[in-house]
């Protein structure tokens, strides 16, 4: 299982920006695919799910803001941004588990928030 995300960087506070992941090294249309957020120091925070039947998860922190989506037929999943605050700072990952409970996570896009 390979993670790969992009798209993170520096945008001032009421930007956006759109993460993406591509995965590789399985199924991945059968999968969870998910983003989490990390502060040094800090617990990773749980952003959004999203799941293969179409359901989704989002964080209370992010809900009207944050928007998870897939595209299948290029193995990605990404992460829109929208009224970034400089609380939303944090090293991003992409993540999924298999049935077995392992999980697997990129190796995390910066996102920094700030004027």
């Amino acid at each position: 299982v390979q993670l790969v995300e992009s798209g993170g960087g520096l945008v001032q506070p009421g930007g956006s920006l759109r993460l993406s992941c591509t995965g590789s090294g399985f199924t991945f249309s059968r999968w969870t695919m998910g983003w989490a957020r990390q502060v040094p120091g800090k617990r990773l925070e749980w952003v959004s799910s999203l799941y293969s039947d179409g359901s989704r998860y989002t964080a209370n922190s992010v809900k009207g803001r944050f928007t998870i989506s897939r595209d299948n037929s290029k193995n990605t999943v990404y992460l829109q941004m929208n009224m970034l605050k400089p609380e939303d700072t944090a090293v991003y990952y992409c993540a999924t588990s298999d049935t077995h409970g392992n999980e697997y996570r990129g190796q995390g896009t910066q996102v920094t928030v700030s004027s």
